[in-house]
């Protein structure tokens, strides 16, 4: 039983001196998940070439990732960097082609948004079921204690984006959006 206690003590020292800086910033694996969804889905969706030099990847609103989704930008999409833009309003959600919508809510505040044709090919993200029924494409929400995605084809559809099938066969489909 000594034992098993002072390897749990030696496990938890070492987790927190891997990831202080997380725990500090209150940043759970779930963010780390998700923030490794956001950089995947830049696999496994497609987007009609914009010419735009960079991929830039933004979150719209309070960061709920903080530092950890920061490596995200020594990665590449298709011969694009990836760039990270926190915003704070949708002034220059025009230059992202994907966003990540840190407060669901907004939602609400932002009628047409998300559905809006005249931005470029944009991939919303966001969490919760009413985010893919709002017109969201890509909702994370907990399931058992992990991360699972809604996804709302006909809304990536409509935006000229591309799924693939091995990305669909992860989550659940939500086909359109409804008010229940």
């Amino acid at each position: 039983m000594k034992k098993r206690m002072s390897l749990f003590k030696i496990l938890l020292i070492l987790v927190s001196f891997l990831f202080g800086n997380a725990f500090a910033q209150d940043n759970s694996i779930e963010h780390k998940i998700k923030a490794a969804y956001l950089y995947n889905f830049t696999k496994f969706i497609t987007w009609p070439d914009g010419g735009k030099e960079n991929f830039h990847l933004c979150i719209l609103g309070e960061d709920p990732f903080g530092q950890i989704i920061d490596p995200i930008e020594k990665r590449w999409v298709k011969n694009k960097a990836i760039q990270l833009l926190r915003l704070k309003s949708l002034a220059n959600v025009d230059q992202c082609q994907m966003v990540f919508f840190a407060d669901p809510t907004q939602i609400t505040n932002l009628p047409g948004i998300l559905t809006v044709h005249s931005l470029p090919p944009l991939l919303t993200v966001g969490d919760g079921k009413k985010f893919t029924q709002q017109g969201g494409m890509i909702a994370f929400f907990l399931e058992k204690g992990k991360v699972k995605l809604f996804i709302n084809v006909n809304a990536i559809k409509r935006n000229n984006l591309q799924i693939s099938a091995k990305l669909l066969e992860v989550a659940q489909i939500i086909d359109g959006e409804s008010n229940d």
